[in-house]
């Protein structure tokens, strides 16, 4: 039955979508729309108000794997359009993390986007130079595999792939 799922959390990084998506009231509210019912993007534009946060909202949660995606049948002369539902309804954590390592989790959940250009920038341009390995990443940029995968699981361009971050293509 869809979204009665239980999401297990074996990465510690994996909680930077989850509170970011949780730490803002628009995103909130488009998770708690998705659990009730599918929805499309302008569908939760007219309930929540603003078109251009739902599309960011609904972007954040599908990369974070929180919702699912179908198409909806269009009425006879209409246009199909995606819709989205919540994939999960419980979550389990089964990790083990330093409190230097979750403390720099959640600090850079909580950082503006400001603070964190500079570093997704620099990320950015080394992935796409082929330097995906998260091990050489971390000695390249001086920062710690934590803090790159927490990065790029924030941001909406890169991935992580196991021991490698990538660039995010969504599917259409």
């Amino acid at each position: 039955m869809t979204g009665k799922r239980t999401r297990i959390i074996n990465d510690p990084s994996d909680l930077v979508p989850l509170l970011q998506a949780f730490g803002s009231d628009v995103h909130k509210k488009v998770f708690d729309e998705l659990s009730l019912e599918w929805h499309t993007e302008r569908e939760l534009a007219a309930l929540v108000g603003d078109e251009a946060l739902v599309r960011r909202s609904v972007a954040l949660l599908r990369k974070s794997g929180l919702v699912e995606t179908k198409w909806r049948v269009p009425e006879p002369g209409g246009s199909p359009e995606k819709e989205y539902h919540s994939t999960y309804s419980r979550v389990q954590a089964n990790f083990g993390a330093s409190m230097e390592d979750l403390a720099e989790l959640i600090h850079l959940t909580f950082m503006s986007d400001e603070e964190l250009r500079g570093v997704t920038e620099k990320l950015y341009q080394q992935v796409n130079g082929g330097n995906t390995s998260l091990s050489n990443l971390a000695r390249e940029m001086g920062l710690s595999q934590v803090f790159i995968r927490g990065v790029a699981k924030r941001a909406e361009s890169l991935t992580v792939r196991g021991q490698r971050i990538e660039l995010y293509e969504e599917e259409h």
